[in-house]
């Protein structure tokens, strides 16, 4: 079974419409498309308890970003300055281009 296309990719900046982050802005580290689920930079912060593992990795309490699912996050257009639905546009030259439906302005540098 093929995955799913998303238009979200890495190193875009989403806004969160949906949970307990909503309203805050942040950029994709990760795109996890098997499970429908992105990971967003120092959003959705979870605690983590962690074994020692010897001298190199110490045990305690870890901070760390969990995913959220990507229907609850929207580009974030920087000329709308706000978060945005987005369109695929073809060139002449056969390139295709994420652009904001809002304003037009391409989104990302795909």
């Amino acid at each position: 079974m093929a995955l799913p296309k998303y238009k979200i990719k890495k190193n875009d900046m989403v806004m969160v419409i949906k949970g307990r982050d909503r309203g805050k802005t942040g950029k994709v580290m990760r795109v996890l498309p098997e499970r429908g689920r992105v990971v967003i930079e120092r959003l959705n912060i979870v605690k983590r308890h962690s074994k020692s593992r010897g001298a190199q990795s110490p045990g305690g309490i870890v901070e760390k970003e969990a995913s959220i699912n990507i229907s609850n996050v929207m580009i974030f257009c920087d000329r709308c300055n706000a978060p945005v639905r987005v369109g695929v546009k073809s060139a002449a030259d056969g390139a295709k281009s994420r652009n904001c439906r809002r304003c037009g302005e391409a989104i990302g540098n795909d």
